[in-house]
């Protein structure tokens, strides 16, 4: 095998075995056999590219859209043209599976299901990798930074599962890399000789039999094993610093937590990520259970976190300092003495399949009872795991209160404190003016800020005509709220959101909480908390009464005694009993497509349109917006093989009209009629340069050993000229000789036509695949790459002439520098 075959091996050896570590993140293994099959493909049409052969870019090239066309055929056959030709259907489907995949990583807990997006994710992200590993290993012979992509693969896989078993992973990515750079060292020590910068030969201003080799020589090993060491280094500590991803609020690890106790933060992401996965389940799988002494657990709420930012498109939990847990929690914000409350304890046990990083518990927490690293964020009085500390099986004790406000109570709230009320009711300019006008409208009359709050929950519940469904499209962006209260569908959080954005422009200070609604009992008194059970709900402030949950969501829930008008204001009875969970319903089933990210898909901001469709009511901006980036990708691909070909008629025109040039007259400077020597050497020079690449481009190489009169008889003779043809040939060598030797170079008319005409003989004289491949392909196109690696060295040469002369103005300014 040769040295590139053992480095292609080498390559997607060190993919495979790197692409090992995304393994735990799914259930089943499937995906892996079938990456390593399409690898194969891609580094064998690499091999054959390079043994024809082609120009490195081209070389690439052709294993990306060989790629395509594989991932066309695995994934998006039945849109493709002949099952392989990717089209507007095809790349459609891509957008929509990759679409699907992101919201499948965050819905899904690790390890999640292989579903056809995920599936694309893995697949489509390892052989981008092998690509690039083959491209900088094999193609461009630089395996030591081939390491950099491989380190990508293995800390996204890193990042996503921070499970305490790593290592086995990283130490085959490790193996894969020190394999792909023993095969490189192998490869060098066969061929012999040292490796200059620049990367090929550094072409003269002919181009052709007068080559001077140059660049500094650089210490390839060394480099290699610092890019190694750093690459190695990097992968370590890389994960550490990663969030963990891909895990929902409800079915998995959320990437929130503290690193500590003390003065550490905690920083959450959007939370409602899975709310809608979780409420379309098909089976409401149990994930927490409760006794309690409650006497009715009606009001008897399980608080996740609660949003307090809105930025006019969603709601967001703030960042927050947090600190160990105390023994005793402080008192609530805002809650006096004279409002009744009642004491309560509930044991809580999570199942092992839910996941997460914040800590059920019912409001207003008095005492929590846990084991292992939890925090507490007192603003929003929540407990958050650290270190990846999740409720996975946890058994605790929460002491709680029942707080049990009258209606007067509620109403007589004085006016809240100045940094609570410029906190809490801030809105963004973006909002839409109808969310106020319409809180307006409906509140008008309202004496106290209770009744402005009663009016908007039974808007929603009651009067407003609003229906409860989880699979409505509200929209998306600033406009969301203002839609759905036009259209009037939603579920929970457009109706919690909405409430409380009315409620920030009425001067209530609001935020919306994230949880569980009480669940449903089982024979034995034990509460049972299922996935559909998951809810969100406002949370207004009262001045002497704190944060007062409101329930504006129709079917859902319980509205609590104060809201309730029949309910006497002095009455201390129990509510009645709650009405039996959503969650023995089955809710409609999810949506089989959502085309756009996952964050709108929990808002449920994603309309799935007929097949037939051709736009929904939202405009045709993601269909449209999706062909045009289809048309821009197919022009891309179509265009970028005629790259080389563009290049090289550009420059042959160049070339040409230099050779064509008149020499304008030079007063007191030699040459004939007073002609400027310089406009007859670059025009002679540009003739020349342009007969060696057409010669090139039609399979006759450039000899850098050979003088321009013997490298023009080698072109004679190699190609078979005629004797017109072949005078012409000299004729150009012959004014080279005169540029290169004599005093005042003569000019040479025609010049330009001798090299037109030698270019028409050699295609001639070409078979029909060596025509189209000097039409399409040329070979001297890769002066391209010289160029930039010529232009790359002599910017590193500056860089260190820079730097060593600043050295010496520092040693010679602080005279101590010398000595050391």
């Amino acid at each position: 095998m040769s040295g590139r075959g053992r480095l292609a091996v080498s390559g997607v050896l060190a993919t495979l075995l790197a692409a090992c570590s995304l393994l735990p993140l799914v259930e089943r293994a499937g995906w892996l056999p079938q990456t390593a099959f399409l690898l194969a493909a891609v580094a064998g049409a690499g091999a054959l590219a390079r043994r024809a052969p082609l120009p490195r870019p081209l070389t690439v090239l052709a294993q990306l859209v060989l790629a395509l066309l594989l991932l066309t055929w695995t994934f998006a056959r039945g849109q493709a043209v002949a099952w392989v030709l990717p089209g507007p259907d095809a790349f459609r489907e891509f957008a929509m599976l990759l679409s699907e995949g992101g919201q499948d990583v965050g819905n899904y807990a690790i390890p999640a299901p292989l579903t056809p997006g995920i599936r694309l994710m893995l697949v489509g992200g390892v052989l981008v990798i092998g690509l690039l590993v083959d491209a900088l290993a094999v193609t461009y012979r630089a395996a030591a930074p081939a390491g950099l992509p491989l380190l990508a693969l293995y800390s996204v896989a890193a990042g996503l599962d921070q499970g305490a078993s790593r290592w086995p992973w990283f130490l085959l990515a490790a193996v894969g890399y020190l394999l792909l750079l023993l095969a490189e060292g192998r490869d060098r020590l066969s061929r012999w000789g040292r490796i200059f910068s620049g990367a090929a030969p550094a072409p003269s201003r002919l181009g052709a039999g007068l080559e001077t080799g140059g660049g500094r020589a650089t210490a390839p090993l060394r480099t290699g094993r610092r890019i190694g060491a750093v690459t190695l280094g990097i992968a370590v500590l890389l994960p550490a610093a990663l969030p963990s991803l891909g895990d929902g609020l409800f079915t998995g690890r959320q990437g929130a937590g503290g690193s500590g106790p003390g003065g550490a933060t905690i920083t959450t992401v959007n939370p409602l990520v899975s709310l809608q996965n979780s409420l379309n389940q098909p089976e409401n799988q149990e994930v927490l259970s409760y006794r309690t002494n409650a006497e009715d657990t009606g009001d008897l709420y399980l608080r996740i976190v609660a949003l307090d930012q809105f930025d006019g498109t969603s709601w967001k939990s703030s960042e927050r300092p947090i600190r160990p847990v105390p023994a005793e929690l402080p008192p609530p914000p805002g809650l006096s003495s004279e409002i009744a409350t009642t004491r309560v304890e509930t044991t809580v046990s999570a199942s092992d399949s839910y996941r997460q990083s914040w800590l059920p518990m019912p409001y207003p927490a008095t005492g929590v009872e846990i084991d292992g690293r939890w925090s507490f964020e007192p603003e929003g009085r929540t407990l958050v795991g650290n270190r990846r500390q999740t409720t996975r099986g946890a058994d605790y004790r929460v002491s709680h209160l029942l707080v049990e406000p009258t209606a007067a109570q509620l109403a007589a709230a004085g006016p809240p404190p100045e940094d609570v009320r410029r906190e809490y009711t801030e809105v963004p300019d973006s909002l839409p003016g109808v969310v106020a006008s319409t809180a307006r409208e409906i509140t008008a009359g309202a004496a106290t800020d209770y009744d402005r709050a009663v009016r908007l929950q039974d808007w929603f519940a009651v009067d407003g005509g609003f229906v409860y469904d989880t699979q409505v499209d509200a929209g998306s962006g600033s406009a969301a709220i203002a839609r759905f209260l036009e259209r009037k569908e939603g579920f929970c959080v457009h109706f919690s959101f909405s409430m409380a954005a009315m409620a920030r422009t009425l001067g209530i200070p609001a935020r919306v909480a994230v949880g569980f609604t009480p669940g449903t009992p089982n024979a034995d008194g034990v509460m049972s908390v299922g996935l559909r059970d998951a809810h969100a709900w406002p949370e207004l402030y009262f001045e002497g009464v704190g944060w007062v949950r409101f329930e504006p969501t129709p079917s859902r829930g319980t509205a609590p005694d104060y809201t309730v008008p029949e309910t006497p204001a002095d009455s201390g009875t129990a509510p009645e009993e709650p009405e039996p969970a959503e969650s023995d319903t089955p809710e409609a089933a999810p949506s089989e497509r959502a085309d756009c990210p996952p964050q709108e898909q929990a808002l449920g901001e994603c309309e799935v349109p007929p097949a037939d469709a051709a736009g929904g009511t939202g405009g045709g901006g993601p269909p449209l917006r999706t062909l045009l980036l289809s048309a821009g990708a197919a022009l891309l691909l179509l265009g970028l093989p005629l790259l080389p070909a563009v290049w090289r008629s550009r420059t042959r025109a160049r070339r040409l009209a230099a050779a064509e040039r008149e020499p304008r007259g030079v007063a007191g400077e030699g040459g004939e009629d007073g002609e400027d020597p310089r406009i007859t050497a670059e025009g002679v020079l540009a003739a020349w340069r342009e007969l060696i690449d057409s010669a090139w481009d039609h399979g006759f190489p450039p000899d850098d050993a050979q003088t321009p009169r013997r490298a023009a008889d080698r072109v004679v003779t190699a190609a078979g000229l005629d004797a017109v043809t072949a005078e012409s040939v000299r004729r150009i060598a012959t004014a080279v000789e005169q540029v290169l030797y004599a005093p005042v170079p003569r000019r040479v008319p025609g010049i330009a036509g001798d090299v037109r005409r030698v270019r028409a003989a050699l295609h001639a004289s070409a078979g029909r695949g060596a025509r189209l491949r000097a039409r399409f392909a040329p070979r001297s196109a890769v002066r391209v790459v010289w160029a930039l690696s010529r232009r790359r060295v002599a910017l590193a040469e500056r860089w260190h002439t820079a730097r060593r002369a600043a050295a010496v103005r520092l040693a010679r300014r602080v005279p101590g520098r010398q000595q050391g």
